[in-house]
């Protein structure tokens, strides 16, 4: 006789697990949510109060081979935290504020510790982003995932009023590009870091060139825009946004212009962060392939009316969030 426990799944450790996570996860609940941890499905209420035509925006991520590096520096806390603020960039893009989030989280054999501190990550971001982590699924899969990874994805939904939407709002020739600074390769470039770095050096190892050890460097967190961009969304001469991620800040501003526009980036308008220069020096990374497959320090692009840029210049120095002129539509 075989039971399931002796084929590699322990449904009563999965719930204990879920059991210790439940208080993460209702902190960052609101009044709008209806159901508790545990349902088969999720409940929220829907604001529509708050909106005159409301539009639900989703969108649906994972953090890549960046798990890798929590695998190998046995440092999970922040990985969840990327996942959401990828998430919460992406529909910010659209000109969408968060509503709530799901997870889903699978691996070969559950390991509590590791899957409390994810968790963690994710009610941390979901807190900050005013986002309730409503539900998810939780699967142990022996067999198809090893025992000691794991993998990690999310959906986010959000919401925006019609006539908001940053995707309706008409570019023209001239307007301004402004970039606002990433936290590091964010969530993409990965699996083009890893074979550069961990070839070369130990991912403990403190490399003076980025002041930092391996670790910390391509695990810090993933940025989310939102609290600096939500004060301006409705402003006429807010255009768009740009969320650079796989594909780099060429690729993914012209995402948001029409078919018929083009972009003049002025490359030099910022510095590279140290980690770029070290990826690329270690590599001997073309700098086309640096483009391509990283955000070079640029996290979010947004599109500014060329004549508003004051506006938007004294709002980022009203704030104190640095701030790169790196081109225009043309």
């Amino acid at each position: 006789m075989t039971t399931y426990k002796e084929a590699g799944v322990d449904i009563e450790a999965a719930d204990k697990a879920v059991e210790d996570i439940k208080k993460l996860v209702k902190k960052t609940f609101n009044k709008n949510v209806l159901t508790n941890l545990g349902s088969f499905g999720a409940c929220y209420e829907f604001p529509k109060d708050d909106y005159k035509q409301p539009v639900l925006v989703s969108s649906a991520d994972g953090v890549g081979t960046k798990l890798n590096i929590a695998f190998l520096s046995n440092n999970h806390k922040t990985i969840g935290q990327c996942l959401v603020n990828h998430c919460v960039n992406d529909i910010l893009v659209m000109g969408a504020k968060p509503l709530f989030f799901l997870d889903y989280y699978a691996t070969g054999k559950l390991d509590s510790k590791i899957f409390k501190d994810v968790i963690f990550g994710l009610s941390k971001a979901s807190s900050e982003n005013n986002c309730a982590l409503i539900g998810g699924e939780t699967a142990e899969m022996p067999g198809f995932y090893t025992e000691d990874e794991y993998d990690l994805c999310g959906t986010i939904i959000g919401v925006a009023d019609k006539a908001n939407l940053l995707s309706s709002r008409i570019k023209n020739k001239g307007d301004i590009l402004i970039g606002l600074p990433s936290t590091g390769l964010h969530t993409n470039g990965y699996s083009l870091a890893r074979k550069v770095l961990l070839d070369k050096f130990k991912i403990d190892e403190y490399i003076p060139e980025i002041n930092s050890n391996i670790s910390d460097a391509l695990l810090a967190i993933h940025k989310s825009y939102l609290s600096l961009v939500e004060p301006i969304l409705n402003e006429e001469w807010f255009l768009g946004l740009s969320h650079v991620t796989g594909g780099g800040l060429e690729a993914n501003t012209q995402r948001v212009l029409s078919d018929k526009q083009k972009l003049n980036i002025n490359w030099n308008a910022w510095d590279w962060p140290p980690i770029f220069k070290l990826i690329q020096d270690c590599g001997k990374v073309p700098e086309e392939d640096m483009k391509r497959s990283f955000n070079l320090g640029v996290g979010m692009v947004l599109v500014i009316k060329k004549e508003a840029i004051n506006n938007a210049e004294d709002y980022l120095k009203k704030i104190n969030e640095p701030y790169f002129i790196i081109g225009e539509v043309f």
